[in-house]
């Protein structure tokens, strides 16, 4: 399922979002994540792992490891902006 693309200008977001506090449109309903087919059992155990899989992985890296990690993310975020 793809992500309804939702407006990149920040005037658009704005106008929507007053429009909507204020009445004038009605929100549309976000959709909840489709389980259908699936064991809800394994659903339930795979949102619980993601979300303390973070936290429990940091807790577990070295300050060393974790600025290397950091260092590699910054280098990987940053090669397609050069400007040579």
């Amino acid at each position: 399922m793809r992500k309804q693309k939702r407006d990149s200008d920040f005037a658009v977001t704005a106008f929507r979002v007053m429009q909507e506090a204020t009445g004038q449109k009605e929100a549309k309903p976000e959709k909840p994540l489709s389980t259908e087919g699936k064991n809800p059992n394994a659903v339930a155990l795979g949102r619980l792992g993601g979300l303390k899989g973070g936290k429990a992985r940091s807790e577990k890296l070295t300050p060393e490891q974790r600025k290397e990690i950091a260092r590699k993310g910054a280098q990987i975020r940053w090669a397609g902006k050069r400007e040579d």
